[in-house]
Order: structure tokens, then sequence, then C-alpha cells
């Protein structure tokens, strides 16, 4: 049946959505989600700076993997109200200036590169699209180790998340997984390789869209996961961060 028909009939894969931002990490999880299921890809352009080259990003992910349905949504809220660098022009994106574990940020103040709680935006969209489409399974491709240390990157964010589901969907019974939260960007670069996700047209910087800008701080994260996994990044950078920046 059409995918708008709610119900999975018997012999049918079950359904599941993956928020697809085109980064790696996304790329990643819609990988694992289309591996087991009849995945669909919810994207959002929300004023960011790379918006075009996420999009191209999220689309070849897509394509790639053979996802049913890629639902392009744009949502003006962030640009407005600003308050990031990635969606605020006024608020320069810093360069990496050494990336250490997320477990070493206690207390740190939160990164500029914060959008302020945009996850739950994302997680909203995808709990309604699941309910419309039978899905019982959200994937998000969330890291919370070798991470920006964003607070909606943390497993509390998605117990808290889950237990809204629970008592604010019809029947409850969607739950929204992050198969690698505990991982380390390392890790997730060779899971990626192992599950042959289109790690080449995933798109990680926060600035550049022609080439990756290499010195910011998502950039260095993936430039330093590619090294510690002994394999080549396969996009193409303007400069890379120094050695002790990554």
């Amino acid at each position: 049946m059409s995918a708008a028909g709610g119900r999975v009939e018997a012999g049918e894969r079950a359904r599941a959505v993956v928020c697809l931002s085109g980064g790696m990490d996304s790329v990643v999880c819609a990988a694992l989600a289309a591996r087991d299921y009849e995945a669909y890809g919810l994207h959002f352009s929300y004023g960011q700076r790379t918006e075009a080259r996420e999009l191209r990003a999220a689309r070849e992910a897509a394509r790639a993997l053979g996802l049913r349905e890629l639902m392009e949504l744009r949502v003006d809220l962030f640009r407005r109200i600003g308050g990031s660098a990635l969606t605020d022009a006024s608020i320069a994106v810093p360069e990496a200036a050494g990336v250490e574990d997320a477990s070493e940020r206690v207390g740190d103040e939160v990164p500029v590169t914060y959008v302020p709680f945009r996850n739950a935006h994302f997680l909203s969209a995808a709990v309604s699209w699941a309910e419309v489409l039978g899905a019982k399974t959200i994937f998000i491709g969330v890291v919370e180790q070798d991470s920006s240390g964003y607070p909606d990157c943390r497993p509390a964010y998605y117990e808290a998340f889950n237990e809204l589901i629970r008592r604010g969907t019809k029947d409850g019974d969607i739950a929204v997984v992050t198969p690698l939260i505990a991982l380390r960007k390392r890790e997730i670069v060779r899971l990626g390789v192992e599950l042959g996700a289109p790690l080449h047209v995933s798109w990680s910087c926060y600035s550049g869209e022609e080439e990756a800008c290499g010195v910011c701080e998502s950039c260095a994260l993936r430039l330093r996961a590619f090294a510690e996994a002994g394999m080549p990044d396969p996009i193409r950078y303007a400069r890379e961060a120094m050695p002790d920046k990554i």
C-alpha cells in the first residue's frame, strides 16, 4: 500500500523514519536504518550556512541507500531567532582550537554552533510522520562521545523524548533510537565502511559548500576520525586543521 496508508501489511518490512542531515553520522545512521527497515528519510533546511550543500548530500545519500522517500522540510524559525553561528551571519564559525572528548567539556560553555533546541523540532516532525506511516522506529545519528558538547546529543535527552512520545501520541509505541550515541567518531567511520554507507557524499563542514573548510570543529572531528580509523576521507578540503587541533 502507499506510504501514506499508515498500516504495514503482512510480509512487508517494518517502516522507520530516519533524520538525514547529510552529515557523516546521519548517513551512517541511515545506512543502519535502510539495512533493517523500509526507511523514510526526513531532511530539514533551517537557514544553516551550508543549507544547499547539506540538502544535496541528503538527496545523494537517500538515493544511494535506496530510501523509500526523502521528505524535505523548510523551517525558518532558526534563521529568524539567530543565536547560533550556523544560522546567524553576525556570529562567526570558530576554527577548531583543540578537539577533546565531550566528557572533558563538563562545565564548559555550550559551543556557539549549538542551534537552540533544534533536535526537538526535528524529532517532533519525525514522530508526526511516523504516526501516519505506521512506523514504530525513528533513527537519529546523534553522538555524545567525540562530539561538540551539544546538550541535545545526550542519552538523557532521548530518554525524556521517548517518555514524551509514550504520553503524547495516539498509541504511544513509537521509539527514537540512537545507535551511534556511545560510539567514537573513528568507530562510526569504520561502521560506515562496513555497511557500505556512501560517506563520499556526506557533508560535515559548518561553513564551506564547494570545499569543506577543514578547520571548523566539525571538519576537525571528521578528519581526526578518519585518521584514527586509518582511512582516507573521501571529500575535498580547502585546508586541514593542524595535527594538534585534531
